[in-house]
């Protein structure tokens, strides 16, 4: 298979690696260029926190909605310290999931959501998310953990062409 969509392409690229799954829950580890370490993760809402953790810590993309609280802390006001990469692209793309294996290419944080790529190395398929739920359902869609014909038709899916 030619590898034609994998690439990181941004600063920000992670590999989502999907070890395990039971019924709708599914585990495995992340990785992004600024560790040599994997993070761990257990259910698709851990993974999506650690992620926003990982944007907030590069305050890129920087996000257009603050967080609201009534806990004073400041979050992605300030630049981030200058983090250094660990890990070259090459190393990054490597890595592979038991289940499945994506790149997830975040490109903006608007309206309190994420918009991006994601790409299913398993396929060689890339295709443009608006949300993080439109991105949860390509990932499962992907895992075969989504079954529901009723769906919107104009949502992306891996099998619409």
């Amino acid at each position: 298979m030619e590898k034609t969509e994998w690439y990181m392409g941004t600063p920000n690229g992670i590999v989502l690696c999907v070890e395990n799954r039971e019924k709708s829950r599914f585990g495995g580890r992340f990785y992004h260029a600024y560790s040599n370490a994997a993070t761990e993760f257990m259910s698709m809402d851990e993974v999506l926190f650690q992620m926003e953790e990982f944007y907030d810590s590069l305050n890129y993309p920087c996000p257009t909605t603050d967080e609201r609280t009534f806990i004073n802390r400041s979050r992605g006001t300030k630049p981030g310290p200058e983090r250094m990469k660990m890990m070259e692209d090459e190393e990054l793309l490597s890595k592979h999931g038991e289940l499945g294996t994506f790149i997830i290419r975040v490109q903006h944080r608007q309206n309190s959501s994420w918009q991006g790529r994601i790409t299913w190395m398993e396929k060689n398929r890339t295709l443009y998310f608006r949300s993080i739920w439109e991105m949860i359902k390509l990932v499962a869609e992907a895992l075969n953990t989504v079954s529901d014909p009723e769906d919107d038709a104009k949502e992306q899916s891996w099998t619409a062409e």
